[in-house]
């Protein structure tokens, strides 16, 4: 008579058998898939680093435009000062000049008029 349930001694080893066969081969390391698109951290970190060095040369060649332009500013200002006060110095010695003439005029007639 075959046993249905297969409860037999040679029929456990087997089942054992199988199990540990199935649990080593659970256990067993996988083939590993790499991305195509994988960056190691390396080369992420480089990247990281460029980007963040370009960034800081562009902020620094900023600055050294603002201050630049602020320093031709200052410049021109000083300039436009400096004309402003060449201008008064040339209209205060016109109107010297003028008041000069007028007065060495007006002294002309008087001497003409007795």
């Amino acid at each position: 008579m075959k046993d249905p349930l297969k409860t037999g001694f040679n029929d456990r080893i087997a089942a054992a058998a199988e199990a540990k066969k199935a649990m080593l081969a659970r256990m067993k390391p996988k083939p590993t898939v790499t991305d195509p698109n994988f960056v190691d951290r390396a080369t992420r970190k480089a990247l990281e680093l460029e980007a963040i060095r370009a960034q800081r040369a562009a902020e620094k060649e900023a600055a050294k435009a603002e201050q630049e332009a602020k320093r031709q500013a200052e410049l021109e200002a000083r300039a436009a000062v400096a004309e402003t006060e060449l201008e008064a110095k040339r209209r205060e010695r016109k109107e010297r000049k003028a008041a000069a003439k007028e007065e060495a005029r007006l002294k002309k007639e008087l001497r003409r008029a007795h």
